[in-house]
């Protein structure tokens, strides 16, 4: 069995038993200590393997791997997740702004709270980016029919006689 469908088994086995609850807290205890040494040097591609970063950290390899898997939407080059095993050595080349702007959409506020980010952007930047987020959940729809506009449908009447009834 992969590493990868391990991690998702995983999860699903560990909600049902403890809890979804319990597996956050242990996922967000993994997750933050694993960004807290990525963001100690930024500019840095942060290379590891699954088997060693497990143990550095102690923890399990599919914790390590959930990581991995939450971090590819962040990366300049995504990772092929199915064919990583935990001895494979993993190189993260990070867009930094896509990562927090993903951390903002996953509202982890344990990890985009991490002081460290202070150093990485600026104070603006992250309210920039925490604002193109907000556009992006809001819906706008721009092509309003009036009620006395044909209506769209084709039928010729005014949209208040037909559809806008």
């Amino acid at each position: 069995m992969n590493l990868y469908k391990s991690w998702n088994d995983m999860v699903v086995d560990y909600v049902q038993t403890k809890g979804e609850k319990a597996f956050w807290e242990e996922y967000s205890k993994v997750e933050g200590s694993i960004y807290a040494k990525i963001l100690e040097n930024p500019s840095e591609k942060f290379t590891y393997t699954i088997d060693a970063l497990a143990k550095e950290i102690g923890t399990t390899n599919e914790f390590v791997m959930g990581f991995t898997d939450g971090i590819n939407d962040s990366l300049v080059e995504t990772l092929d997740l199915e064919n990583i095993s935990s001895e494979d050595e993993i190189t993260l080349d990070i867009n930094l702004e896509r990562l927090y702007y993903n951390m903002l959409d996953a509202k982890a506020d344990y990890l985009y709270n991490i002081p460290a980010w202070d150093e990485i952007l600026t104070e603006e930047r992250r309210l920039e980016l925490a604002k193109e987020l907000k556009d992006s959940r809001t819906v706008r729809n721009e092509n309003k029919v009036g009620r006395n506009d044909p209506c769209p449908c084709g039928s010729g009447k005014k949209y208040k006689k037909c559809h806008g009834k």
